[in-house]
Order: C-alpha cells, then structure tokens, then sequence
C-alpha cells in the first residue's frame, strides 16, 4: 500500500513537472515569436533608413536618381555573378570613372577624385567583394571596369 501511494505521488509529481515544463515551453516560444517579430521590424526600420540615407546623400551631392546608369537597376544582386546581397552582407558600388580624363602633363590614364558633376560619369554598379577590385585609395570597382581600363588583366 505504501509502495502504491509512493508511485501515485511520484507519478502525479511528474504530471505536475511535465505540465509546468509545456507551460514554459509555450511562454518560451510565444517570446521567441515576439523576438523574431521584433528583429523583422527593426531590420525592416534599418532598411528605411538606410533609403531614407541614401535619398538625403544623393540630395546633398546633387546626384539625380532617375539618371540613366549601365548597371542594373535591381541593387540585391550583384552586377557580374548576381549574388543575393541580402540584408546587411557587403556590397560594394564600383567608383571607377568612365572614359578618360586628364591628370598632370597630359596623363590620360590618370584616376580622378569624382566631383558632383564627375559623378553621372560612374559606372556605380553593385558588385559583391567577390566580383570587385580593390584599387587602393580609389576605393573598390567592378571587375568589368577594371577589365577594360588593363586589358593585360584578363
């Protein structure tokens, strides 16, 4: 008899445990829905104002965004091998002017700094780290661009 009322008490103690373990294991999952809701929001914010940034940059550089570009206009996937950039992974936007200009003592050859009126004259592809060159204190261009401008790089 006593051996009995031993395993009915460990037995309803395991019910109880059992039950308290799916209750915090609900409240875990409902926090961990209302975690991911928030972590969506958040990156859904960053996104706005990484828009809002760009729109603002474009603005104070007198760049006009409707102005005709040769690089894709979908800027989540990269220029040559079309990567998805997807949200915080790095992209770089090729900074190589096209067409020559003219450094000291008739260099045509020569990498300018681009000024605001220089600026219609970038390539401004999105390229991953992957598919860009890294041109020192230019910053980065596409591999296309720098193809074109070394030949002997093929």
């Amino acid at each position: 008899a006593r051996a009995r009322r031993d395993g009915e008490r460990w037995a309803s103690a395991l019910q109880r445990a059992q039950r308290e373990a799916q209750e915090r294991e609900a409240m875990r999952g409902a926090e961990q829905a209302r975690q991911q809701e928030l972590i969506r929001d958040m990156k859904g914010r960053l996104l706005e104002l990484l828009r809002e940034k760009d729109a603002l940059w474009q603005k104070t550089e007198g760049i006009d965004p409707q102005a005709p570009s040769p690089a894709p206009r979908d800027v989540g996937l990269c220029a040559r091998c079309h990567k998805d950039f997807r949200l915080l992974s790095r992209r770089y936007s090729c900074r190589w002017a096209r067409g020559h200009t003219r450094g000291h003592r008739g260099d045509t050859n020569r990498h300018h700094t681009p000024t605001v009126r220089s600026l219609s004259r970038l390539c401004q592809g999105k390229v991953c780290h992957t598919c860009s060159v890294d041109m020192g204190k230019q910053g980065r261009c596409c591999l296309l661009c720098y193809q074109q401008r070394h030949p002997q790089a093929t």
